[in-house]
């Protein structure tokens, strides 16, 4: 058992901002629980935290596209009798290209991951925690939660919802002992850009400008240690959500439909 005698829930725990989050953690002497899809890579995950770190790591191989997959989450916690004290619903990914184009089936999978399989772990995790009287939640949505998406039409849609939910849900939790921090990142180093097809869009074309996973896992890791209801990392990021409150509805769309746009050689 690691030094805190904590354990932190992290989905999406394999690489990028999971993958960061889940050490600094173990860092800190939390056991933790790995939820990706790749079996392999999160037993090497869980191994390497284990023998850097000397605490408890679980991995659990579980593709959260599937709708059973958070009841069998938890059934698996209840099963080791691991108290959850940390959940980070980290998971999600995108899909680039016009919505009249793009494969429902894809689709139908980010709706789940990105918001079915987050409200459905905090419904089951969140009880506990109240029950026991302390407990912290990071939801990682994006900066996309701020303004609608073409090009993007649903994954931008389900970012909004994760920043709606978490806050009223923060709200909803005040007074007992249980916070709710949604962590809203710009382009990040990750695979995520790859996974969504986003190679032609000029918003992810220059790699070299956007922000490391470590960097942003940093912001999330510190804004929910200290009970923060959002952490939008980068100042450039913080100044743009301020502009996009006071600029008109329709200019935001327009100029966000600009930046998915491919790059035309």
């Amino acid at each position: 058992m690691g030094a805190s005698g904590k354990t932190a829930l992290i989905t999406g725990a394999s690489s990028g901002i999971g993958y960061e989050l889940a050490k600094l953690f173990a860092r800190d002497g939390h056991d933790v629980v790995l939820v990706a899809r790749g079996e392999e890579k999160l037993a090497a995950v869980a191994d390497e935290l284990e023998q850097r770190y000397g605490v408890k790591a679980v991995a659990l191989a579980v593709d959260l596209a599937r709708p059973d997959s958070p009841q069998e989450i938890y059934h698996a916690l209840q099963q080791r009798a691991i108290p959850v004290h940390f959940l980070v619903n980290n998971a999600g990914f995108g899909l680039y290209g016009p919505f009249v184009e793009t494969d429902w089936s894809i689709e139908r999978e980010m709706l789940q991951v990105n918001v079915v399989a987050l409200t459905h772990l905090t419904k089951l995790l969140v009880p506990d925690m109240v029950h026991r009287g302390e407990g912290r939640i990071l939801n990682v949505a994006s900066m996309a939660a701020f303004q609608p998406g073409p090009l993007m039409a649903i994954y931008y849609a389900t970012k909004a919802y994760v920043l709606s939910f978490s806050e009223a849900l923060a709200a909803e939790l005040e007074g007992t002992g249980v916070t709710v921090t949604t962590l809203c990142p710009g382009p990040t180093k990750t695979n995520f850009d790859r996974r969504a097809r986003l190679g032609a869009s000029k918003l992810f074309k220059r790699r070299f400008l956007m922000a490391d996973a470590s960097t942003v896992a940093a912001a999330g890791y510190r804004g929910m240690m200290a009970g923060q209801s959002l952490v939008i990392p980068g100042w450039s990021n913080k100044l743009l959500v301020q502009g996009q409150r006071l600029a008109p509805r329709k200019l935001v769309v327009r100029v966000t439909r600009k930046l998915q746009e491919p790059i035309h050689r």
